[in-house]
């Protein structure tokens, strides 16, 4: 459904608007009109509030510059704590400036007042009059607004006019310590990465994050660059905590992903409390880290009518009061108070259902630049897609060069343009040296001074002779510690570690092109192989003999009409369709309770994950035996679902376990083909074992009572090693509270 909006009256506002056609207030028409004045996106018109054309869009707009401030304040689209606690970041001395200006006024003010005046009144402007009057802007006017608010990181020019630095993100489809540190290598070969270096975990357990948080610590240490920029292993926040507890001193700046609202959040296992909390215990020098992106809030069904620029600017809202408790509590602690606090903006992660195409990925990106600058936040982003998207290869970089007016913090940088465990789109280390090129832009200086000690740039910043090179970046490493052995030796065990990364399925990019901003021709042709991969494997059908060649595989589809409504309408594949429905009901009266573990197989969006040779056999055949090993009493079926998504398995977990009053634990283990465009097509487990009551509540079921292991395949975590571990954890959820979701829900 799309908001068609009748012809406006001259000085009507939105407020007059509602009350015109509804005889009163209506909450619905006014969220209804709000997300009318976004630029198209298909988010907004899943949940029925995009415009239904141009027209309805610009009377949206109009309303919108019509209405003043304080008007909107006194209608929030929706209210939960989240709303009040941001809040508390919120100066009512400075909002008094601006609250009975219009809209209009406000969109005037940001785009042509000295930017003095402009900082002077950004802590007083709340979360949703900023949401709206981004609402306003062509895409030009965002570059112009991004391009005149900076706000740096404590003590650095990360985040400053001119400067455009990077997060090094070297992640492993099996969090090999040598993967992630060649990749370093790899990056300040090309002098890229000053900001963090932040890894994505595969597994969220306490001993593999607290590996991953060594090895970067290492390096960091070892190069002496520990006070200049933080590491970071991206998994839930309570685990990163745990490390820290176990391991003092290993942990570097804390990351969370955050929602928009109180429902959203609680999907991460976030709660306001917790986040006080943790923000309270960021006394030393550095603080938190956050990651966002439009559409996670509707996607996660927690969007309570309102559209994904609202949402968005309300976790900028979070992030703004949380840095203010950071800074409460370094005072506290006798410090200076100077939060390193900074946002990360994931646009395009989730796939076409928040949006499609190169140009609304632009629009995002600036829309999400200025909604955190005007948050007086330091605001990084991820100019990612996924293969599912209409976005390519090269079109990633016309994005970037987009982008690069409105001066995000931060970009991305991974050694080619195509994560090799999160199997998706975003930047590369030579699409950082073509930018800094054509934009005469920097990095923060005390890393431009470490990569002239390095010797791959000059005291010009021109690139030397080691530019590119990782090995050059080994050697000075070993001489840290101490190694005397020649530079010829120390070459040569490079060769044979980068060798055994690259085996792995890791990509690294030595040397260049005619350009240093271009890739190797080899590499770019496999990143280029990768891609055409990727798009087979999203369009291909777990075939009828794979099925058939399951032990005990009972069929089940969902409601998606075929791949494409799949792929393009998430939501189809989440939910059974009424045949499926009654199968399961059926199965559970067949069973009549003699088993509590159930496995579930979809085939996700890389079926071929499930159907090469040495894959989804091993795995079950493994699982089935440690998971009885442990006191599990697994069912003799395997339900395997078409077009089925991670949802769709909570919902057979229903159908089969759900019984209120039984505190018993029900497990089952769902089993997905992973995004494709990583080479390795793998797939993933998701464990989730609640007990039967708690299966039996609608909802109650989701990514935050669930553990993952992901990148199962032959070439990065083996199948037999991943069903034991999945015994494993289940074995602890017989007897602990459920644990958090340990990687990213994508499919």
């Amino acid at each position: 459904m799309s908001v068609c909006l009748p012809d406006v009256l001259p000085h009507e506002d939105v407020i007059d608007y509602v009350q015109r056609l509804s005889s009163g207030f209506d909450a619905r028409l006014y969220q209804q009109v709000l997300g009318a004045a976004n630029a198209f996106k298909e988010g907004d018109e899943a949940i029925g509030v995009a415009a239904a054309d141009e027209d309805s869009r610009r009377n949206a707009r109009t309303l919108l510059s019509r209405t003043r401030l304080d008007e909107l304040h006194a209608h929030p689209p929706f209210e939960d704590r989240l709303y009040v606690f941001n809040l508390e970041a919120w100066d009512a001395a400075r909002w008094k400036r601006v609250a009975d200006w219009t809209l209009g006024r406000l969109k005037g003010f940001l785009l042509t007042a000295p930017v003095s005046q402009v900082h002077d009144v950004l802590d007083g402007l709340p979360s949703d009059v900023i949401a709206c009057v981004v609402k306003l802007m062509d895409d030009a006017e965002l570059k112009t607004v991004g391009g005149r608010i900076f706000h740096p990181l404590p003590g650095s020019r990360v985040g400053a006019k001119g400067y455009l630095s990077a997060r090094l993100q070297p992640n492993s489809p099996t969090d090999h310590p040598e993967d992630i540190r060649w990749q370093v290598f790899n990056g300040w070969s090309f002098a890229v990465g000053d900001v963090v270096l932040g890894t994505n975990p595969v597994s969220s357990d306490v001993a593999s994050v607290a590996a991953v948080e060594s090895a970067l610590h290492d390096v960091l240490v070892t190069f002496g660059l520990e006070e200049v920029m933080p590491h970071c292993v991206l998994s839930h926040i309570d685990v990163q905590a745990q490390v820290e507890a176990t391991r003092p001193g290993t942990t570097g700046i804390w990351f969370q992903s955050l929602g928009g609202n109180e429902a959203a959040n609680r999907t991460f296992d976030v709660t306001l409390e917790k986040m006080v909390a943790h923000a309270a215990a960021r006394t030393g020098r550095w603080g938190l880290y956050f990651e966002t992106g439009q559409g996670a809030d509707a996607t996660n069904g927690h969007h309570h009518g309102t559209d994904m620029l609202i949402h968005e600017s309300r976790k900028y809202g979070f992030a703004r009061a949380l840095k203010r408790r950071v800074a409460l509590a370094q005072a506290g602690a006798g410090r200076d108070a100077a939060p390193w606090v900074h946002v990360n903006d994931v646009a395009g992660f989730i796939g076409p259902e928040v949006f499609r195409t190169r140009e609304q990925l632009v629009r995002c990106c600036l829309e999400d630049i200025v909604m955190g600058k005007l948050h007086g936040l330091t605001l990084g982003l991820d100019v990612c897609s996924t293969l599912h998207m209409d976005v390519t290869l090269d079109d990633l970089g016309w994005c970037q060069e987009q982008l690069a007016e409105a001066g995000p913090a931060y970009l991305m940088a991974l050694p080619t343009r195509n994560d090799p465990m999160l199997s998706y789109l975003t930047t590369s280390f030579q699409d950082h040296v073509r930018l800094r090129e054509r934009y005469g832009l920097k990095v923060d200086d005390r890393m431009w001074a470490f990569f002239q000690r390095l010797g791959v740039i000059d005291a010009d910043g021109r690139p030397t002779k080691h530019f590119g090179d990782p090995a050059h970046v080994y050697v000075h490493f070993r001489r840290a510690k101490g190694d005397t052995r020649t530079e010829a030796e120390l070459r040569a065990e490079a060769e044979a570690k980068m060798a055994e990364v690259r085996a792995r399925g890791v990509p690294l990019a030595v040397g260049h092109g005619e350009a240093p901003w271009t890739l190797e021709p080899a590499l770019e042709r496999e990143v280029r192989g990768l891609y055409d991969d990727g798009k087979v494997g999203l369009w291909s059908e777990l075939s009828d003999a794979a099925v058939e060649s399951i032990p005990g595989a009972a069929r089940l589809k969902t409601r998606s009409l075929d791949r494409r409504d799949y792929i393009l309408h998430p939501p189809s594949g989440e939910s059974l369709d009424e045949a499926s429905e009654a199968a399961v009901r059926a199965l559970r009266e067949r069973h009549a309770g003699r088993y509590d573990a159930q496995v579930v197989v979809s085939d996700g969006l890389d079926p071929r994950s499930l159907m090469d040779e040495g894959h989804l056999a091993p795995f079950l055949a493994r699982l089935r035996a440690e998971l009885e090993a442990t006191g599990w009493r697994v069912a003799p079926e395997v339900l395997v679902v078409k077009h089925g998504r991670v949802r769709a398995g909570y919902q057979v977990g229903q159908l089969l376990f759900g019984a209120e009053g039984d505190l018993r634990p029900r497990a089952l283990v769902h089993v997905i083909g992973e995004r494709p465009g990583s080479g390795h097509h793998a797939f993933s487990a998701y464990l989730t074992a609640p007990d039967a009551d708690t299966w039996a509540k609608p909802g109650a079921v989701d990514h935050d009572r669930t553990r993952l292991i992901a990148g199962i395949s032959d070439t990065s975590v083996r199948p037999e090693d991943a069903a034991v571990e999945s015994a494993r954890i289940l074995a602890e959820a017989r007897t602990s509270a459920p644990s958090v979701v340990s990687g990213v829900a994508w499919v």
